[in-house]
């Protein structure tokens, strides 16, 4: 088969097609045939060397979400045949022309979606659901703040806390990426590079807030969280701790805060977790989630696909953060 490999550490042109034999397939698994593959930040971490795979994951095949159709069943699968047309959360090895799988870890294509609709959904469904629902545990009518509201992350945040009804705000950089964010469900989007988030939603507090940029927005979400509050990281794009901006104080976390307000700090990551977290994980979000999407009150929001073999240039798109909603690769050469 044809697969994009990580040749070495190093910028989008590393990435390169290369034959190899198809992967072997264990009891519990399925064969998926790729018709389409999701782009996530963490593909570009591994890209550089930043994000290692788990070791029962393709070491140099990045690649953590695909759609397609099951090509062939392991003998200890019953749920699942050939010819199903499933999206799957992978460890690593999406983009390639055959995925293996943990069979339990496939969810079926919702009904009215494309395979490039699909492949946009399982890595930011899977990481809004834990982060959000369970760790965050976010109410109906609770204020729930996203930061980067216009990436995968962020429009898949939008429109389930919406859909479970909180009220929602996000943070993005652009006027276009903020309209992007209202038209998704938001109630108010703020051009971070116009105003100060924490300044426009102080009076309004916020009850849950999942946050991907760390640094110096780390203070801001603490002081912005409401009595009982919830932060919830799941990246720290700008450092994991509190910088100080040359000739500027340090605005640094206030830890007695967090004690007054009860307050609670957390976060997690998705890819290293075991088989059985990740199969609980597809059952609840199959029961509570897809019968959103199926009643049409998710909306996939695809920026750009390219074909497989194009992957560099979906990586620099991603890096450039010039785009709102998720790149998909599909299965053309």
């Amino acid at each position: 088969m044809k697969a994009v490999v990580i040749t070495a550490p190093g910028k989008p042109e590393v990435l390169v097609v290369e034959e190899r034999p198809l992967p072997v397939l264990k009891e519990n698994e399925v064969l998926i045939k790729v018709y389409a593959a999701g782009v996530n930040r963490p593909d570009v971490f591994q890209r550089k060397g930043n994000y290692p795979p788990p070791p029962e994951a393709p070491q140099d095949i990045p690649g953590l979400e695909v759609s397609g159709v099951i090509e062939k069943c392991g003998s200890a699968v019953s749920k699942w045949k050939e010819g199903d047309a499933v999206c799957a959360l992978l460890a690593g090895g999406g983009y390639a022309e055959y995925a293996v799988v943990n069979a339990t870890h496939c969810l079926p294509v919702p009904k009215g979606f494309s395979f490039v609709e699909a492949a946009s959904l399982p890595e930011t469904i899977f990481t809004v659901w834990h982060n959000v629902f369970q760790r965050g545990k976010l109410k109906e009518d609770e204020h729930f703040l996203v930061h980067g509201g216009s990436s995968g992350i962020g429009i898949t945040a939008i429109q389930l806390a919406k859909g479970f009804g909180a009220r929602v705000f996000a943070t993005a950089g652009s006027d276009e990426k903020c309209q992007a964010c209202v038209d998704l469900g938001a109630d108010l989007s703020i051009n971070y590079k116009k105003q100060n988030f924490e300044e426009v939603l102080k009076a309004e507090g916020v009850d849950v807030l999942l946050d991907m940029i760390g640094g110096d927005y780390i203070p801001k979400n603490i002081r912005l969280l409401k009595t009982d509050g919830r932060l919830v990281f799941i990246n720290t794009m700008k450092g994991n701790k509190v910088k100080q901006v040359e000739g500027q104080p340090v605005d640094d976390v206030d830890f007695g805060l967090i004690m007054k307000n009860r307050l609670t700090v957390t976060g997690s990551t998705l890819r290293n977790r075991d088989a059985n977290f990740k199969a609980a994980l597809t059952n609840e979000i199959l029961e509570n989630v897809w019968q959103l999407m199926e009643t049409g009150k998710f909306k996939p929001v695809i920026f750009k696909t390219f074909p497989l073999s194009e992957a560099p240039k979906a990586h620099e798109l991603m890096e450039s953060s010039d785009h709102t909603g998720k790149i998909i690769l599909t299965n053309s050469w």
